[in-house]
Order: structure tokens, then sequence, then C-alpha cells
């Protein structure tokens, strides 16, 4: 499928929870004018502490470069796992260019906003060692859930991301993620725009006012706009493999990039 605008976030490249191949098959069968990618896209984390680097993961950078060859805009947004780069902020080289946030227009004249998220987790912004805590936690939850899937697999099954129902099982979690959302949209007001779109949490979403394109080791989603206008969650584990709508309300579409900084 070619679309008007692809964002992916939490590809966490180097990190055993990777799912490469799922994100390679992606980027081959969709094309776009313009790839955000919305930040943790190469885990510096994760590698310190051991992670590998595999050869689909330097393919996955080599397909994302030769599609800003072919003329792609594509923006990388600095996460928390990829903040080694933030010492390159900004920077513009040819047709991709680097950046803590980044601002446009979608087709219908709605200011989109994208930031990691992290700027507003309270743990990362005041209690890193415990969201590095957090994140050897998480880990270990995907760990779980990839000796369950392989146990799946071998019984013919579909995958499942068990970790995903641990999470959404929690009520603080649940909490959490409800006033991150809350924080984003309002610091999306703070800089004038309609909508603010994250990563982060690991939890897709299209609401009125917020979206979050997921992540790439137990959701496998994308956000994906439309040349209709249409704004979508591409759910790469959906039987029809096909985008699923999350809101028939969602009308957007960019024509305009706004200068920001």
């Amino acid at each position: 499928m070619n679309y008007k605008t692809i964002i992916l976030s939490d590809l966490h490249l180097g990190s055993k929870s990777c799912r490469d191949t799922d994100i390679l098959d992606f980027l081959k069968n969709n094309t776009c004018e313009r790839l955000i990618l919305n930040g943790d896209i190469i885990d510096g984390w994760a590698l310190k502490r051991g992670g590998r680097w595999k050869d689909n993961h330097t393919k996955i950078v080599r397909k994302i470069m030769k599609m800003s060859e072919k003329g792609t805009k594509v923006i990388w947004i600095r996460g928390n796992h990829d903040e080694f780069i933030k010492d390159f902020i900004p920077l513009t080289m040819s047709n991709i260019e680097i950046r803590e946030d980044y601002k446009f227009i979608s087709q219908n004249g709605k200011i989109i906003y994208c930031f990691h998220g992290d700027a507003i987790d309270v743990f990362m912004k005041e209690f890193k060692w415990i969201a590095l805590v957090g994140s050897i936690g998480y880990d270990m939850a995907l760990w779980l859930n990839r000796v369950y899937n392989k146990v799946r697999n071998w019984l013919g099954l579909p995958y499942y991301s068990i970790s995903r129902d641990i999470k959404n099982g929690v009520k603080r979690a649940t909490n959490f993620i409800n006033d991150f959302e809350n924080t984003a949209v309002k610091l999306g007001k703070q800089h004038q725009s309609d909508i603010s779109v994250c990563g982060h949490i690991h939890q897709p979403k299209i609401d009125t006012d917020y979206m979050n394109s997921g992540d790439w080791c137990e959701n496998c989603t994308a956000l994906v706009e439309t040349f209709e206008g249409e704004w979508r969650i591409y759910d790469h584990h959906s039987p029809s493999n096909e985008p699923v709508n999350e809101s028939e309300q969602q009308h957007l579409f960019s024509e305009t990039d706004l200068n920001y900084n």
C-alpha cells in the first residue's frame, strides 16, 4: 500500500524483543511520502545491556535510507532509548531530519504535533533509575512473550501478546496510560496543535485529539494516513493484514510541513 504518511515508533532495533522480520515485511510492502520515526528506533539501552545487533536490523536501516533516496521525507524524532542522537539535533541530511519533535498540517487543516512521549513521563523526568529497572522488568515480560509464542507457533497457532494482556490488566498501568494521554493532549495544545501523536507507552490508539503508533515488540502497529485523508492503525497481526480503522471520524491529510523547532 502507498500512504501519504506512515508513523512508526518503538522499533527497538538492537533489543532481543525487536520483531525485525515483521518490520522488514511492513517496509517492503508499504510506501509513503512522509515517514515519521517517532522515537526508540535504535535501542541504546538494550545494546548497553548486551543486546545483539542483527543483520535484519541493518537491513531495516538501509531500507529506510533507500526510501529517503527515492523521495520519502524521513523524520527521526529522539526517544529515551535512542537518546544518543540528542547531540546531533537538529540535523538534516538530504531527505532525512533528526529532531526533538515535529509538527505538520493534515489534509483537512489539522495541526499534528509529534513527539516520542518520554518528556511527559514523570518516571523518565525525575526517576530515571526507576525507568531503567522498569525497562528490565518489561524485557522479562517480553522474554516470556517470546517463549509463549514459540510454543504457539509450534502448535500452528497465531501470534498472541501476553505481555500486552499483563499490562492492560494492571489498574495502575491503565491509570498511567490515561494520565499520559491527557498530558500529551495538554502539551499539544501548548504547541498550538490539534492532535498530539506519541509512541513510548506501546499502546496504539486513535482519538479525537490524541494518537499513538504503538510499537514493534508486542503490538506491531503503525499509524498510516491515506491519500483520502483518513488516519488508521495498521495492525501487522490482523487476520487480513490490512489497516484497522479505529475511528471513522478521523479525516486528516498532510500537505504542508511547518517550520518548528
